[in-house]
């Protein structure tokens, strides 16, 4: 969707997943005001109900990759949980 409308078959087809399943996430997204609907002929084309996130999810991402592993084997957060660090933290 982040290129533009499509429709339910579409998606199926990109992402290998059933059609009821597809169904499912995009009536989800939709309930949820991320995804709009518009009806013609038969078909329903979906897309983005705000497009111009998607820089911002780009660029979370882009984060995230860059930071996610460093997190996870950080001596402070990444095998101890907050609290027990903080705990270690404020013992000594």
């Amino acid at each position: 969707m982040a290129g533009g409308e499509v429709r339910v078959g579409d998606l199926t087809g990109e992402l290998g997943l059933a059609q009821s399943t597809v169904s499912a996430h995009v009536a989800c997204l939709r309930d949820c005001g991320l995804v709009e609907g518009r009806v013609q002929g038969r078909s329903v084309y979906y897309s983005l109900s705000r497009p111009e996130l998607m820089d911002m999810l780009a660029q979370a991402e882009i984060l995230l990759a860059a930071t996610g592993n460093a997190v996870s084997l950080c001596p402070n957060y990444g095998t101890v949980s907050t609290g027990a660090a903080l705990t270690e933290e404020n013992e000594r």
